[in-house]
């Protein structure tokens, strides 16, 4: 198992990362401010004007340490790592069922049982927490018509029309999205998914707390020996990781979103944190980014019962949990990919 917390952000503009010895240094205006062994981390996240030297490039490389750049938005830039030491006959395994339409549609149908099914688990949790009872009709429904979805999912095998379920069961969702919002509603309110860009505040929070998953996901299958660009719901686009994107489905409605109304309701970040560009975009401040971060680090320490494995294992590492089963179905190991299924 890899550590927990073992990916470190960098936020600070002007910083610069580098190397001394098996140490990254983290200096800003000339001045060290972290000193962190290598051997510790499995990820580098740096965000917007953040720079690495030469030999620290190296040294991730050679340890394995993934170092991935993003704007200060969250938005994906580039990503630098060292040699793949994947399983070969694992990987040529991953292509062979990439390009076999019914193996792939499988594991869609594996993946998008658990999203719809932890995106009712939210619905329904949230119903029984309002003690006035407002606001429960809409989530109740909702929940009961993703529970219909699901069933059909359970017995369908057709692509077309799993992709045209799942489009259904997201319109379900984010239809009733706004009702889990119960503070700072002039701030934050919800109409429809929005990303390119986020033209409010909550999907702006959203698609940056997505950002932050999809990377921990794209390592976890780099460490299980996969190659995350091959996809099977998100299907091959240059630049895209579209099985990060796949395994990623799983848990935003568990992880992502739980966090951003967490974070929104509890008012531990406000309107204020984010700013409008000229070009109508909405980006979040730098003291706004740094209190998602620690939101997001907070909840990977959290233990949750593996509903497959029936271990606890912390939140941070169900990532690497599912790669590892994913692995494992491939090699023909198990019979089906069990998907992380909240309870």
């Amino acid at each position: 198992m890899k550590k927990l917390l073992n990916t470190l952000y960098v936020t600070t503009q002007g910083a610069y990362l580098s190397r001394e010895g098996e140490t990254v240094l983290v200096r800003v205006e000339g001045e060290t401010k972290l000193r962190l062994p290598v051997h510790t981390l499995d990820g580098i996240v740096c965000f917007g004007q953040v720079s690495c030297s030469p030999p620290l490039m190296e040294l991730c490389g050679e340890a394995g340490v993934t170092i991935s750049f993003l704007s200060e938005q969250g938005k994906f830039l580039a990503r630098v790592h060292g040699p793949v030491s994947g399983n070969v006959l694992l990987g040529r395994e991953q292509y062979r069922r990439a390009d076999d339409e019914a193996d792939f549609a499988k594991i869609e149908r594996s993946v998008l049982i658990a999203k719809v099914a932890n995106c009712r688990t939210i619905l329904l949790r949230a119903a029984r927490e309002r003690t006035d009872n407002k606001g429960t009709e809409p989530l109740t429904s909702a929940a009961a018509h993703l529970m219909r979805i699901l069933k059909s999912i359970e017995r369908e095998y057709s692509l077309d029309v799993l992709r045209g379920m799942e489009g259904e069961a997201a319109r379900t969702y984010f239809g009733v999205f706004d009702n889990l919002i119960l503070a700072q509603k002039e701030e934050f309110y919800f109409v429809e998914r929005g990303r390119r860009p986020p033209l409010n505040n909550i999907n702006a929070l959203l698609s940056f707390i997505y950002t932050l998953l999809a990377h921990d996901v794209a390592s976890a299958l780099e460490g299980a020996g996969l190659d995350p660009a091959v996809g099977y719901l998100h299907r091959d686009r240059p630049g895209r990781p579209g099985l990060a994107l796949d395994i990623m489905e799983e848990f935003r409605p568990f992880l992502a979103e739980r966090i951003a109304l967490s974070l929104v309701n509890r008012q531990q970040i406000k309107g204020k944190g984010f700013d409008k560009t000229e070009i109508g975009a909405v980006t979040m401040d730098d003291k706004t980014r740094k209190e998602v971060l620690v939101s997001y680090q907070e909840r990977k320490r959290e233990d949750i019962q593996h509903p497959f494995l029936g271990k606890k294992v912390a939140v941070g590492l169900l990532p690497h949990c599912q790669a590892m089963l994913l692995a494992r179905y491939l090699r023909g190991d198990i019979d089906e990919y069990p998907p992380f299924i909240w309870k």
